[in-house]
């Protein structure tokens, strides 16, 4: 609720740090710099789901095609291993039902592989997460570098783990969709406890595990408890913008455990009102943000 009291102009203002920009080139330019100034892989993600006409559908398959163009040519990925990946979510990639956006994100995938560019399909609200489970499965096991997403908010992902297979990437989310409380918990601390427990099941199978949380004791409970068994299969990731980096750090040094990679999800706007949907987003999760804009706000 109070995330919609906060004014659209107040919230893209409140965005730059958590939004790499505007144009793509503005994205790259992130990531290169986490990288060489601070180690640290990106993911980038064009803001932008719930799509309503095919002729939008079209142009967020053009602007993901041109990332992945980007990103295998840019001379400042040239080394694979720093190379970001690229996430998408579904319903991006359609204006009808479901099924329309598999032909699309099939089309992104293979050539994401040609160009040697991991590719994620991200994890949205409940009703996608069998479409989503399933497509991006299926790519998978056709050879393509794809991993998708679970959320332990929801009661089902304790089942849905045994779907994912031995060697494809998985990131372990809390989730920041609102569901109902037949499906979903609302209990933070379940939550938490999930995805330890998630990410050692995952692990045991030989899935690679992006564990991706803010929490910094949960982070320390998985890079002491669980990565020790397989670090070359554990990975740490946060959002861009979010304050962490003095923890980014101990992971990535190994101060907590076994060194373990770090990524930060990259998102950047092709059009502003994506950028303001996604922040809202964040400020229900978080309702301390949505705060800290209004008290900026009503103190000038």
């Amino acid at each position: 609720m109070l995330a919609r009291l906060v004014p659209a102009p107040m919230v893209r203002w409140f965005a730059r740090p958590y939004v790499a920009g505007d144009s793509l080139d503005k994205a790259l330019d992130v990531a290169s710099g986490l990288w060489r100034d601070r180690g640290i892989l990106s993911t980038l993600d064009i803001l932008g789901e719930e799509v309503k006409e095919k002729a939008r559908v079209d142009k967020n398959v053009g602007l993901y095609a041109a990332a992945i163009d980007a990103l295998s040519r840019d001379a400042r990925f040239s080394e694979a291993a720093a190379r970001p990946s690229v996430s998408l979510k579904p319903s991006a990639f359609t204006a009808g039902g479901q099924e329309e956006a598999r032909a699309p994100i099939a089309q992104l995938a293979a050539h994401a592989r040609d160009r040697g560019v991991a590719l994620t399909v991200d994890m949205e609200d409940r009703r996608w997460t069998d479409f989503t489970i399933d497509l991006a499965v299926g790519l998978f096991e056709k050879g393509h570098d794809v991993g998708t997403v679970l959320q332990t908010r929801l009661n089902r992902t304790e089942k849905d783990l045994a779907r994912i297979p031995p060697g494809m990437r998985l990131r372990l989310v809390i989730g920041i969709y609102p569901e109902p409380l037949d499906v979903a918990t609302t209990d933070k601390w379940a939550m938490k406890e999930r995805m330890v427990s998630f990410a050692r099941r995952l692990l045991e199978r030989k899935v690679f595990v992006e564990f991706a949380t803010h929490d910094e004791a949960t982070v320390t409970r998985f890079v002491r408890e669980v990565a020790p068994a397989d670090p070359d299969r554990c990975e740490v990731q946060m959002l861009l913008g979010v304050p962490r980096t003095d923890l980014l750090g101990r992971v990535r040094k190994g101060a907590l455990g076994p060194a373990l990679p770090v990524r930060l999800y990259v998102p950047f706007a092709d059009g502003w009102d994506d950028a303001t949907a996604y922040l809202r987003r964040r400020m229900a999760e978080s309702p301390s943000m949505a705060w800290l804009v209004l008290r900026n706000l009503f103190g000038r």
